[in-house]
Formats: structure tokens, C-alpha cells, sequence
């Protein structure tokens, strides 16, 4: 069922006891969002608590700063950033049919949720926590902002992508307004990167293939180039963003393997091809400009595939 912003905030004023789930691989957005919400519902008295599949990098540690560590059996549960239930990853997949509410900003959302408030117009899903925790008459405070911003600057690239909007802007301006170091944030975010991650940086590079007159550039991580490099999951989030960065590439393609032998596919487009439509023909989706799929074959054979559906992309263009 869908539901308003207003109906969210009589849902949240009137209950107590929240769980409030990531996706796996957590990113900026999904921890920023949920870090932000927990932290608001907290300043009100409630019971919450983020949970995570996965490790939390070290990066993100700024997020869950001044968050109380309660224990309590959740009365109910919160989704953030999350398009399908399959993303929310092994540990949490228990969850997968008790969330009581979804939050997110993906079109491509399965509405899992008993009650969800979808809004694709947003650049992240911390857009929408900003008008709610507004709503809910919280004072963002300087640590709210710092999730808020975050999860802004990290889903729109430092606001290089297409998806940043006068909107994210001008939140994003009232953030700085409550006193946090953007410049430390971005810097946190994009500039600083362990050796492992250079490592993985340059093997990814070599695997660098280009297709359609050079228009559609692709890489591949396996597992085997992960373990040489020492690497964790935090060194190769962001991977995604390195095909497109090439001169001339209008779609960037990433393939990661993941522990079962899938291949995470990844899609980055400039212009107007629908990354979204891309991963849509392998049960994906996401966004105009990036979205992802899962393909459950050898690399060569994914390569193929998805290779293959870009180039249906680009027919009549």
C-alpha cells in the first residue's frame, strides 16, 4: 500500500520499537538514511536501531556517531534504500516478509513493504528522510545533517551526476547551514582510498574492454583478483564508476563475482540510454542513469549478455 509523507509521520508518532534495515553492500545513501531516521526517532523518545547484512566500512563510521546502542525486540520494521528484499542480503533476509514500512527513491522498487513511499523523482533516499524527519518536527541537528548530506553526495557523485536536482542542492546547502564539514565528508567519501584498493584499481584497469565504436567500455572483478589484492568490500565499492569516466564511453559496465559464483552487473549511462532498461531484461533495475542486475553464468557467457542488451540500447541512436 502506498502512503503520504503525513501518513508515515502518524505511523512513526504513534508506534515505538523499530528495526531499520540497509542493503547489502552498504553505500552512503542507505547508511546515511537510516543513521539520519534512527537518530531523529531516538531524539523522540523511540526505540532504534540500524541493522546492516554486511560490515560496516570504516569510512561510513562518521554516520552512526551519537547513536544510543539500545537492545529491544523490534515491534516494527523499516526498510531504507532498499529496492527488493533480495538486496537486503543473508542476515537480514529473515526480515524479508515482516517490513512494515519501505522508504526509497528506486522506480524499480517491488513494494515488498506492507505500506511504502516510493518517490524516483529524488536523488537519494536522504532526500526523503530530510521532508520526513521535517515532518516529524525534529531539529536536524549538526549529526543528522552529516547523514543527510552523505547520503546526497554519495549517490549523486559529488553531484556529477544527472541526478542532482536544485532540490539536492538546496538541502544539501541547509546541511552546511547546521555546521558540518562538507570538505571532510567529500574527501572521506571519494579521495581517500586504501592500498588494497589500489590494487583492485589497477587490476580492474587491465580488464577494460571497449565495444560499439568504443561507446560502451567494460570490467570485470573476480574473486580471485579480490583475494590477490587483499581487498574487502569497501575497496571495490565505487568500481562502477571507471568505465564511464572514459572519453567518448556513453555506457560504463561493471561485473563483480560474488562469493556464489553470480556476477553483480553494474550499469553507468550517459545521455538518454536507460541503465534501468538495460537490467530490466535480467530482473534488474534502478535509475535512468545507473541501475543493476544479477547474472548467474560464467564470465564470459554474463560478458556476452549483458554486452549483448547494451547493444540493443544503442539501436536507433
Amino acid at each position: 500500500m502506498n502512503i503520504s509523507l503525513d501518513e508515515i509521520c502518524s505511523f512513526l508518532k504513534t508506534r515505538n520499537n523499530f528495526y531499520i534495515l540497509t542493503h547489502q553492500y552498504p553505500d552512503g545513501d542507505t547508511l546515511g538514511s537510516a543513521n539520519a531516521l534512527c537518530r531523529a526517532l531516538q531524539k523522540t523518545g523511540k526505540n532504534a536501531r540500524v541493522l546492516c547484512s554486511d560490515k560496516i566500512p570504516k569510512k561510513y563510521s562518521i554516520l552512526s556517531r551519537g547513536i544510543k546502542k539500545q537492545e529491544f525486540e523490534a515491534d516494527y520494521i523499516i526498510s531504507v534504500d532498499v529496492a527488493d528484499t533480495q538486496l537486503l542480503g543473508e542476515n537480514l533476509l529473515k526480515y524479508s516478509d515482516k517490513i512494515d514500512l519501505c522508504i526509497d527513491h528506486h522506480e524499480s522498487n517491488k513494494a515488498f513493504a506492507k505500506m511504502q513511499y516510493i518517490e524516483g523523482s529524488s536523488a537519494a533516499t536522504a532526500e526523503i528522510i530530510y521532508e520526513l524527519i521535517n515532518l516529524l518536527g525534529v531539529k536536524i541537528d549538526k549529526q543528522i545533517a552529516v547523514c543527510i548530506y552523505t547520503g546526497i553526495t554519495t549517490d549523486t557523485g559529488g553531484f556529477k551526476y544527472a541526478n542532482a536536482t536544485p532540490r539536492s542542492y538546496r538541502i544539501s546547502a541547509d546541511m552546511l547551514e547546521k555546521g558540518i564539514d562538507a570538505c571532510s565528508i567529500n574527501r572521506i567519501m571519494f579521495d581517500t582510498k586504501s592500498r588494497s584498493r589500489l590494487e583492485i584499481e589497477r587490476q580492474v584497469l587491465d580488464t577494460m574492454e571497449f565495444f560499439y565504436e568504443s561507446r560502451c567500455a567494460v570490467i570485470h572483478v573476480t574473486r580471485e583478483m579480490i583475494k590477490k589484492a587483499k581487498a574487502n568490500e569497501s575497496d571495490i565499492e565505487g568500481l562502477a564508476s571507471i568505465p564511464r569516466q572514459v572519453e567518448g564511453v556513453l555506457v560504463g559496465v561493471t561485473l563483480r563475482e560474488q562469493k556464489d559464483g553470480v556476477f553483480k552487473v553494474s550499469v553507468r549511462t550517459e545521455e538518454d540510454i536507460s541503465a534501468a532498461a538495460i537490467c530490466e531484461n535480467f530482473g534488474g533495475g534502478g535509475h535512468q542513469g545507473a541501475a543493476g542486475c544479477n547474472l548467474p553464468y560464467d564470465l564470459d557467457v554474463a560478458k556476452k549478455k549483458i554486452v549483448d542488451a547494451v547493444g540493443f540500447a544503442f539501436k536507433g541512436k
